[in-house]
């Protein structure tokens, strides 16, 4: 059985990132090629414009991109070290109600993963992760460039 069940990584959230689970992020679903996260503005997530603050979407963001990462190094059976480099982020309009994040990335990350296998190099990563209210309208999107290099 796969480590990377949504169960086993809202348990991973509770005990490694409390803040995101006490902010009420989830991991609704995992493939290889994706990961989906959502999360509801609530009174302990928001900020003074009564919609959600913005690293409570970036928290959600990057666990989309994480959680791939994670699952892909860790379906290597290698040691891999990641690192999140860079960030940047746009926002569209005001995150209220439940906002789902979406990063669909999989197959750049397993090429990835793959590439500093076989090469020994380290690697970078362009991973989008965007988050969509419940009318399907984009609120904010996020990009993380994540590091991978083998372990020595």
């Amino acid at each position: 059985m796969s480590r990377f069940t949504v169960k086993n990584m809202n348990g991973f959230l509770l005990f490694k990132i409390p803040s995101a689970f006490f902010s009420g992020v989830r991991v609704t679903e995992i493939t290889d090629d994706k990961v989906v996260v959502k999360v509801k503005h609530k009174w302990r997530n928001q900020n003074p414009f009564n919609s959600m603050y913005w690293a409570v979407q970036g928290m959600a963001s990057e666990l989309t991109t994480g959680v791939l990462v994670m699952k892909h190094i860790a379906e290597s059976k290698r040691k891999i070290s990641m690192l999140v480099t860079h960030q940047e982020a746009d926002f569209f309009k005001k995150a209220t109600g439940k906002i789902t994040f979406l990063c669909n990335d999989g197959i750049e990350i397993k090429n990835a993963v793959q590439k500093t296998i076989e090469t020994g190099e380290g690697q970078t990563i362009k991973l989008i992760s965007e988050g969509f209210n419940e009318e399907g309208t984009k609120v904010s999107s996020f990009l993380y460039i994540w590091s991978i290099r083998i372990k020595k």
